[in-house]
């Protein structure tokens, strides 16, 4: 059985400012390097056979800081990156809501069918991170794998694997540095953790 620990990046400046950061490459801000710290010793808890993240740097960043702790490289996977947001990369969620109210309704509401201008479909997100998660599995049988990606990706890798429509994509939370866990079992994947930042308590 192959064991997988999704976990979503540390917190960028953008976060803190609720701005769309999609597929701009934005750094880890103080507090994000702390959660990062944090996250890897907390790993420490658990057998890792190997590391894996996004190319973008807040999450390979993330990833470094757990690979670290066990003298891991991070193999990085572009396909782990975040949805790209289009033109709404760089914008506050009040602005976008001013500027591009009708869009941001549908994807509110109907996720599963919005087309943002000059962004990915979430069901692009969701196919491009599922089959990268795949080969990462049938590259490790009965191995502990780290995969560092992004909050919508995650999400929507979880519903996909829960064979969840994307219309409850707002039904799952990933708050920064969380820890999710999946097990591929023989009969498929189950979600053993969820959105997990227990590690994260006296940062609060």
């Amino acid at each position: 059985m192959t064991r997988l620990y999704i976990i979503r990046h540390g917190e960028t400046v953008w976060n803190a400012e609720t701005r769309a950061q999609g597929a701009k490459n934005i750094h880890l801000n103080e507090k994000g390097l702390l959660q990062a710290q944090a996250l890897a010793k907390r790993m420490k808890n658990y057998p890792v056979d190997g590391v894996y993240s996004s190319d973008l740097d807040r999450a390979l960043s993330t990833a470094q800081a757990v690979a670290r702790e066990f003298s891991h490289e991070v193999n990085i996977i572009p396909e782990l990156r975040e949805m790209s947001f289009g033109h709404w990369e760089g914008l506050t969620n009040h602005e976008i809501q001013e500027k591009h109210y009708e869009h941001y309704t549908i994807w509110r509401n109907k996720p599963q069918e919005a087309q943002i201008p000059g962004a990915e479909k979430l069901i692009d997100v969701q196919s491009r991170g599922l089959k990268a998660l795949h080969r990462i599995v049938e590259a490790n049988p009965d191995k502990n794998i780290a995969v560092v990606s992004h909050g919508t990706a995650i999400k929507a890798i979880l519903l996909g694997l829960m064979n969840i429509d994307l219309s409850y994509f707002y039904r799952i939370r990933q708050d920064n540095a969380c820890i999710n866990i999946v097990e591929f079992r023989e009969y498929g994947p189950v979600i053993v953790r969820m959105n997990d930042t227990a590690h994260l308590e006296n940062m609060l």
